[in-house]
């Protein structure tokens, strides 16, 4: 089915088509919000806040993008409210949680360079996730989940140019960010 199909038959009410969408797409998502959240089961309940708000709204969606962009601008849409609404919730260090293991150590590590590993990884994670909800979701969806600037400006509905000036301005943040701790170390 392509993506016409499955979105008449989802307004059409077809649960098997739905609960297909989530099958499918489960994964994918709960790694998005997973980026953004950095804690497993906050990325587990936004990842099914994102397929509620998608079988609540299908009667809007007018199809101007496909189903990925538009589950990706919804996921990445929740996750930036969740952290705003929660600025001084839990961070957890669930490195081992990841969904993806987006940021593996090299494997015949010893212990002592693990635990280096694993401060460098939180250092970055803390740092990445204090830049502007733009410039963050701009560098996720970059940097992390290797997305072109114009399937960001899609998903987040910015022109090209203000795709690539939030990245500029992450990277900027991320340095000087970096900066500053290593001087200070």
């Amino acid at each position: 089915m392509d993506d016409k199909e499955i979105i008449s038959e989802l307004k059409n009410g077809n649960k098997d088509v739905f609960r297909e969408l989530i099958l499918s797409h489960q994964k994918f998502i709960l790694n998005i919000c997973y980026k953004f959240v950095n804690n497993i089961d906050d990325a587990h309940d936004i990842s099914q806040e994102v397929f509620i708000e998608v079988y609540k709204t299908i009667g809007k969606f007018r199809g101007d993008s496909g189903i990925k962009t538009w589950l990706y601008r919804i996921a990445v849409n929740r996750s930036l409210n969740f952290i705003r609404d929660n600025k001084k919730s839990k961070t957890t260090d669930s490195y081992s949680e990841n969904p993806q293991n987006i940021y593996d150590s090299t494997t015949g590590s010893t212990p002592e360079t693990d635990l280096e590993d694993k401060e460098r990884k939180k250092i970055l994670t803390d740092s990445i996730d204090s830049l502007p909800g733009n410039q963050k979701a701009v560098f996720v969806l970059c940097k992390i989940e290797g997305l072109s600037y114009d399937e960001i400006s899609k998903i987040l509905d910015l022109s090209v140019k203000a795709v690539e000036s939030l990245l500029m301005r992450a990277k900027k943040n991320l340095q000087k960010s970096l900066l500053d701790y290593y001087s200070q170390s």
